[in-house]
């Protein structure tokens, strides 16, 4: 099944692959580029489920931070230029499309 993400422009610009393409219970990486990021900026990251609006998943600042649903990880560069929801065991439930923002 595929997740699709979504690039948004603006003062602090991110930049996602267009889709990405996993088997049920196979990992998959869902990275996001914000090499713009300001010293106050916190990543956002949202889900959109088909026929719902987003959803808000989790933010970091820094490092990483493990996730209950969907179970994985947000995990944020050292330079903090770019970041990556790991989804550990995707189900068919999980295909949405993934959005990264930033915040302050």
């Amino acid at each position: 099944f595929f997740f699709s993400s979504a690039v948004a422009a603006g003062r602090a610009q991110v930049q996602q692959e267009p889709s990405a393409e996993t088997t049920e219970g196979t990992g998959i990486s869902i990275n996001c580029s914000h090499p713009n990021m300001q010293t106050r900026d916190t990543i956002h990251w949202y889900r959109q489920l088909p026929g719902r609006g987003p959803a808000f998943i989790a933010l970091a600042l820094k490092g990483t931070k493990d996730l209950q649903d969907p179970p994985g990880r947000l995990s944020v560069a050292a330079d903090r230029r770019s970041s990556a929801l790991w989804l550990s065991r995707p189900r068919r439930g999980d295909a949405a499309v993934y959005y990264c923002a930033l915040g302050d």
